[in-house]
């Protein structure tokens, strides 16, 4: 894995900061009643986060040559269930965390409930973003993209993996178990990011699709991995989330199953394996590639 270089990190930048003006853009205005609850969905999504889905949208799409308007909406909706999920995840019932992004969680801020009503009002809003422009030149392939982030984000993807997350608190999990659990909460979001921006230039052939999938696949195991092990490693500053609550609360994590070394061994093996999926796919992949180096060298 190598560093990104200096090109990368402008195209990053500039992603980014597309995405923070197109996401304050399509959510409601603060002052539009119900302003609590529409202050509360900006409070959640705007001014934090890496936004790495939608940055694997775009790098998809770029190999495609996907429209950019097409690849923003669709990078929104990803964006807009990933923060519905933080949302939810914080909450008393669920994980019980009094920070995110380097700032109080949504129910700290406001209160439980109106942070209930938040994300189940992201989650509502994505699938708006990715039903009303036109996405595909294919009405039928568009359908599809609806339920591929239904799929990602239901009891088959990340509801059903934070499921299981719960359910394995103070019980000591294997590798595969985890990855098991990691496939679904992380990596099902992930996956639809990528899977999405090829999908905003027309349906992938199989042979497309199936590399596509097989590096969302790794790279989203890496993400969790890298997750465990600055969750352990680094501090609540640097995080902008409480630091060691997942030890704290007896979750399993790789750095509890496998130990830092191999956790980190893990981490490059599965960066790698990310690498060699998009490989014969050119010089189109240049940004899944540079994606996967990220997602692994990240300290954040």
């Amino acid at each position: 894995m190598t560093a990104p270089d200096p090109a990368f990190a402008d195209w990053m930048g500039g992603i980014q900061a597309r995405m923070e003006s197109a996401l304050s853009r399509l959510l409601p205005p603060a002052q539009i009643a119900p302003a609590r609850l529409h202050e509360a969905m900006r409070y959640a999504t705007l001014e934090g986060g890496k936004r790495v889905r939608p940055l694997l949208t775009f790098a998809a799409g770029e190999l495609v040559r996907a429209r950019p308007e097409r690849l923003e909406a669709a990078a929104a909706a990803v964006e807009l269930i990933h923060a519905y999920s933080l949302v939810h995840d914080d909450l008393p019932c669920m994980d019980d965390d009094v920070l995110r992004r380097g700032k109080p969680t949504v129910h700290v801020e406001y209160d439980e409930a109106t942070a209930l009503l938040a994300g189940d009002a992201l989650q509502s809003l994505a699938f708006q973003l990715l039903a009303e422009p036109v996405l595909a030149d294919d009405a039928r392939l568009q359908l599809e993209m609806v339920k591929l982030l239904a799929v990602a984000a239901g009891s088959r993807g990340m509801a059903g993996g934070q499921q299981i997350d719960l359910e394995a608190v103070g019980q000591p999990l294997t590798v595969p178990e985890l990855e098991a659990m990691h496939i679904h909460k992380t990596g099902a979001l992930i996956r639809a990011a990528v899977l999405l921006g090829a999908a905003c230039g027309g349906a992938p052939d199989a042979a497309l699709r199936a590399r596509l999938d097989q590096y969302a696949k790794t790279v989203g195991l890496a993400f969790q991995v890298v997750d465990d092990l600055l969750d352990h490693e680094a501090s609540t500053a640097t995080l902008g989330k409480t630091a060691g609550k997942d030890s704290r609360q007896g979750k399993p994590t790789y750095v509890s199953a496998m130990g830092i070394a191999r956790a980190r061994e893990l981490a490059q093996e599965l960066g790698h394996n990310a690498l060699r999926a998009v490989e014969p796919l050119g010089p189109g992949a240049r940004r899944l590639r540079e994606l996967a180096d990220f997602i692994v060298l990240r300290k954040f």
